[in-house]
Parts: structure tokens; C-alpha cells; sequence
């Protein structure tokens, strides 16, 4: 993922600029999660204007929070480490600015009137479609901010809108027509799908202990502790009529039907008995507990334990992961019974052997020779190419290569009008699929792909003009900086 994100990195960079002008009128982003340095300062001047810390870790935070709405869980504080997202938000608020001093230098500037037309159509803001100022002080306080300093923002992102629409270009619908035929150039192709079932691969005992040697690191074992422990099972014995009673009574709320109605005694006396026997066991465990802590009682063995052999739930192995060396832990309560443990040493994962990782290898091994095996296979097919004509395609006839579900069509397809030779070979998963380009053409204008088009080409030449603008500001107006942006 990092290095698909590396590399997209100036794409996603200018979307998410573009898309944090914009943010502003969608919803409010709070920044207090990612917070960096101190709140007072300045960070960089760009001109005449002071980029202060705060506007910095606002930056962050908006930044932080585009990625996260991309890539979902698989985007975290470590990688945005990993990313040095510190040098992309302090690169993005200069380039900011030196559009903010441009418009300085026009004369440009924002009224209150056009700060309170974009405040009272923020839906966060907002109770039954109306702005409400209560809402907005409220939603302004649990951000750490200020109308203050919220207004002063938006009016930045309001003059940066400004400056952004005086650069914004319509293509023509002769540039539209011309590359609505280039997107979607044909070419006559001949194809030949191989896959695993194409090659045979023995097992080798020798190269399968090389692998291991090779990738070791990736068979590690498990987080495992030096532990002592001591279960108390769940009492199972039926309580006197008077317990069962009298804790029904108490807590009569918690046995509840379907439709929210209390259950009688009779109808919860099952969940009852559970209950009452849940406490008093729990009871019997907090007293060896005592025992074991003041060291009126001993535990009876110790042992080395792996995390995935206990048996805990999750919950409980995240209690275990907490607990610090030497710890007695108070009774938890786990598969039907309490457990009281101390832990007295944690034993970090090692590369297994090669006998008990062997399963594994082997699965592994043979998924890298198939590979190999296709790869090899490939290029022998290549020397003699002997295909199937599949007639003329174009980037979307996912639907036209038999062999090849829509997905992996799509990225066999993407891959070939990306590239640069007339025949070759093609990896998609766990295929290979060699082709051999017989001639190509313009495919015929269809009106119906304009929008997309259009709206492809127009980014495309508004982020150009964007880009172009930063770096004639960049020579325009001086930048002092006073921060180190490296993690």
C-alpha cells in the first residue's frame, strides 16, 4: 500500500487539495486527533503572510482525515509516518499561501457577507435545515476552536476558491471528441490465458528448506508467556429459592422479552439460576484471588503458554497483552470459567523451525514455483506465439475475454493500452496472459462517454494550470522556514 501511495503520491496530493477547498461546504473535520508541536508559533512565512502552527496542525489533520476517507482502515498514524506526512501537509499550507499572497497581490478579498452565506449552508452547523449558532459554538468548542478563528479558515478556503475559479478551463468539444476516440483506441488482439493447471510442479524437499531459509522471517511464532494460573469453574448447582428471588427482584430490568416487556420469575428463572451462579463464582474467585496476592495460597504450576493456545477471547488476550511483567491479574471470566493468572515473563515471536513452520512453507513454496514455473512457461509460449483472436477490443470490453473474470479483465485490459510492445505477457493474479497486437485503431466517437470524458480532461488541465501557477509563485515570493519536516 505504501508503495502504491508513494507513487500516486502528486496525484492524491492535488485531489486532496483540491477536495479540502471544497470539504469546508460538505462537513466540518475535526482536527484534534493528530495535534503536532505547539499551539503558538509560526511555522513559515510565504510574502507577507505568517503560517502559524495552528494552521499547520490544521493542515495535518485535514490531510490526515482525506487519506483515512480513501484508504479506510489500512491508513494510520504509522503510515502516515512512513509517508512523512508532517513534509506533505507543511508543502501543501506553502503552496497555499503562496496562492493566498497571489491573491493578496490582486486585490482579492472576502466579505462577511460571502464568510456568512458559506457558514449557514455547513450542515454540521445546522437543526432541521437551519443554521443554529447554539450548534455552531457547540460543534466549534468540541473541535478546540473558535468562531474566530473557524471564520478566519473559511474565509482562506473562500479566496483560494476564488483564485481557483479564475484558472478554471472548459475543454472544447473538439478536445472532447478527440480524446473520447483516443481513450478508447482498439486493438485486434490475439490472447492465450495460462494458469497454474498449465504447469507441474514437484515437490522438492532440498529447495523447500532454501525457501524457509530464505523467508524465515515470515513464519514466526506466536506472542507467548511465562504464566501461573489458577480457574475457577463455574458453579453449575442449583441456588436456594431466597438467592433466586431476591436477585430477580433487585434486578428484574435486566430480564427482558423481545418486545421490551419484563419477563415474570418463572419465565427468566433459567437466566436466573446463570446469573446467580455467575456471581457466586465469581465470588470463590476473588477470594483465591486474595489468597494468592497476600500469599496465604500458592500457585500450583507454571507454564510457558502461546497466545493462540490459551483459549482466551479477544478480549481477554488484549487484557493479557496490557498486563505489565509480574502482574496479578483479578479474576477474568472465559470460557465458562474465572481464571486468576500472573504473568512473570512475555516471550517475543522467533522465527519457527523449519519442522514446525514446514505446513506452512509448503503451501508458500508451492505457490512461488507455480509462479515460476508460469513465468518460465510464458516466455517459451512467447517464442512460438500461438493465440486466439478475440477481434478488436478497447479499454471497457470487460466482457469480451473469455478466461478472465470482469475484474481481471479490466486490469489485463488497463495494463495493455498501457503499454509499449506489440506482444508480451501480462501477470494478472495467478494467470498469465500472453498477447500479440495485430493493428489498432481509433474506436468510433460515442457521445455517451462525453461527460466522463469531459470531466477526466478538465481536471486534468485545471490541475496542470494549478500546478504551473505554485511553481511561478514559488519564484514570485519569498518562503522562510523555521521547521524540520523530517519524521
Amino acid at each position: 500500500m505504501i508503495t502504491w501511495m508513494q507513487k500516486h503520491k502528486k496525484w492524491l496530493v492535488i485531489t486532496i487539495w483540491i477536495s479540502t477547498i471544497a470539504f469546508v461546504g460538505a462537513g466540518f473535520v475535526g482536527w484534534g486527533s493528530y495535534d503536532y508541536g505547539k499551539s503558538a508559533g509560526a511555522v513559515a512565512v510565504v510574502g507577507d503572510r505568517e503560517i502559524s502552527v495552528e494552521e499547520y496542525q490544521k493542515e495535518y489533520s485535514s490531510l490526515y482525515e482525506q487519506y483515512q476517507r480513501i484508504l479506510g482502515d489500512q491508513f494510520n498514524q504509522d503510515v502516515a509516518k512512513q509517508m512523512n506526512l508532517r513534509k506533505a501537509s507543511y508543502d501543501l499550507v506553502i503552496q497555499k499561501n503562496l496562492i493566498l499572497s497571489f491573491a493578496d497581490e490582486l486585490g482579492l478579498d472576502i466579505t462577511q457577507e460571502d464568510i456568512v452565506r458559506e457558514l449557514i449552508n455547513i450542515k454540521a452547523f445546522q437543526v432541521n435545515g437551519k443554521f443554529n449558532k447554539t450548534v455552531y459554538v457547540k460543534v466549534l468548542n468540541q473541535n478546540r476552536t473558535t468562531p474566530v478563528d473557524f471564520e478566519e479558515g473559511l474565509k482562506r478556503n473562500l479566496l483560494l476558491q476564488k483564485i481557483q475559479q479564475l484558472f478554471q478551463v472548459e475543454p472544447s468539444s473538439t478536445e472532447v471528441k478527440n480524446l473520447n476516440e483516443l481513450l478508447f483506441l482498439e486493438d485486434d488482439l490475439d490472447i492465450k490465458i495460462l494458469t497454474s493447471k498449465d504447469v507441474i510442479v514437484s515437490m522438492n524437499e532440498e529447495k523447500m528448506k532454501k525457501y524457509w531459509e530464505s523467508n524465515k522471517n515470515r513464519y514466526m511464532s506466536k506472542n507467548s508467556y511465562e504464566l501461573q494460573m489458577h480457574k475457577t469453574p463455574l458453579l453449575t448447582d442449583m441456588p436456594t429459592a431466597e438467592a433466586l428471588t431476591s436477585y430477580y427482584e433487585k434486578n428484574k430490568n435486566n430480564f427482558k422479552k423481545a418486545d421490551g416487556k419484563l419477563k415474570s420469575f418463572d419465565e427468566a428463572k433459567s437466566e436466573v439460576i446463570k446469573a446467580v451462579n455467575l456471581k457466586r463464582s465469581k465470588k470463590v474467585a476473588l477470594k483465591t484471588y486474595l489468597k494468592l496476592k497476600k500469599g496465604e495460597m500458592k500457585f500450583e504450576n507454571t507454564s510457558i503458554v502461546f497466545e493462540d493456545k490459551l483459549g482466551f477471547n479477544a478480549d481477554n488476550l488484549e487484557k493479557l497483552r496490557a498486563v505489565k511483567k509480574g502482574s496479578l491479574v483479578k479474576p477474568i471470566l472465559d470460557n465458562n470459567e474465572y481464571v486468576v493468572f500472573k504473568v512473570l515473563n512475555r516471550i517475543d515471536p522467533k522465527p519457527l523451525s523449519y519442522e514446525l513452520a514446514k505446513k506452512d512453507v509448503k503451501v508458500d513454496f508451492l505457490v512461488e514455483e507455480r509462479k515460476i514455473s508460469l513465468a518460465l512457461k510464458a516466455i517459451d509460449e512467447l517464442n512460438d506465439f500461438k493465440g486466439t483472436n478475440i477481434g478488436f477490443v478497447s479499454r471497457d470490453s470487460f466482457g469480451k475475454i473469455t478466461g478472465l473474470n470482469p475484474t481481471e479483465a479490466q486490469q489485463f485490459l488497463g495494463a495493455l493500452f498501457a503499454t509499449k510492445t506489440k506482444t508480451g505477457q501480462i501477470e494478472i493474479g495467478e494467470k498469465v496472459v500472453l498477447y500479440k497486437i495485430n493493428s489498432s485503431r481509433l474506436s468510433s466517437y460515442d457521445a455517451a462517454k462525453d461527460v466522463a470524458v469531459s470531466g477526466t480532461l478538465r481536471d486534468l488541465q485545471n490541475n496542470e494550470l494549478m500546478t504551473n501557477l505554485v511553481k511561478r509563485l514559488e519564484n514570485r515570493y519569498e518562503v522562510h522556514t523555521s521547521m524540520d519536516t523530517k519524521e
